[in-house]
């Protein structure tokens, strides 16, 4: 029986080399290609989370080589942190890749709404902004380690690592800048151990992925090499706003008879 690739649409190849793009500068490519699919009604409902943790994976595990080739960070911090994100992943996968529509709706729509609060509590200087540690021991590794193992979890109703993660080792004493090879590490190995159990279940767009990753690719290499210097502190302020679009759109559509697809 022969078999077929799926033809992303220009439209998937954009939103790839556009969010990853962004993804690269650590603003986060899952609120974001959410809203966007949602937006078009491009991915139904269900599917987005799936779809997410498989397109994404591979750009995202270019920026992580990028990131931890050039950022310094303790290698057992680093490492034990990728870890339990993965591990959360993978007890998360199996759970949401067998939700309804319904539930997929309120999960990603709560999780965008915190993802927003968090946003804006960045934005207005009311986290800390961490130290010039490098590392995390004893009792704070083994916080890192349960908050990472939590966010690996969540990944997979949709919601990104990259601002929680930032916040987590912040929290934690680190430098902020530490977090850049821990989170986007923990996401490049966590993503295919959660979209392996996506592909089993069925639940994810082949088309859309396949648009998110050959777009996303060359979004990472331009963000990386060519672009030094970009109004960060707009751009973030306006992916606030397309985050809250998408989260009250998701709950709409979960309150809605046949709301969704």
């Amino acid at each position: 029986m022969s078999y077929s690739l799926p033809r992303p649409s220009a439209y998937e190849l954009a939103v790839g080399a556009v969010t990853d793009f962004f993804d690269t500068l650590g603003i986060g490519s899952f609120a974001t290609t959410a809203s966007l699919f949602k937006l078009r009604g491009a991915v139904p409902d269900r599917l987005i989370p799936g779809t997410l943790n498989v397109g994404h994976a591979l750009p995202t595990l270019a920026q992580a080589l990028i990131y931890i080739a050039i950022v310094r960070v303790e290698r057992v911090t680093l490492v034990s942190m990728i870890g339990a994100a993965m591990v959360g992943a993978w007890l998360g996968a199996g759970i949401v890749a067998r939700w309804p529509k319904r539930a997929i709706q309120v999960g990603m729509g709560l999780a965008l709404l915190g993802a927003v609060l968090l946003m804006l509590a960045q934005q207005s200087g009311l986290l800390p902004r961490g130290s010039e540690a490098l590392g995390l021991h004893g009792s704070r590794l083994a916080a890192g380690l349960a908050g990472n193992f939590a966010l690996g979890a969540l990944m997979t109703l949709g919601i990104g690592l990259y601002a929680p993660c930032m916040i987590l080792v912040s929290l934690l004493g680190m430098n902020p800048t530490a977090a850049f090879p821990i989170m986007m590490g923990s996401c490049a190995w966590l993503m295919p151990v959660a979209g392996a159990r996506f592909i089993a279940q069925k639940a994810y767009s082949p088309s859309a992925a396949l648009g998110l990753t050959l777009g996303g690719l060359p979004g990472v290499l331009v963000a990386a090499w060519i672009v030094r210097a970009l109004p960060l502190q707009a751009v973030r302020c306006l992916v606030i706003v397309v985050v809250a679009y998408a989260s009250a759109a998701m709950l709409r559509s979960a309150v809605q008879r046949e709301g969704g697809r």
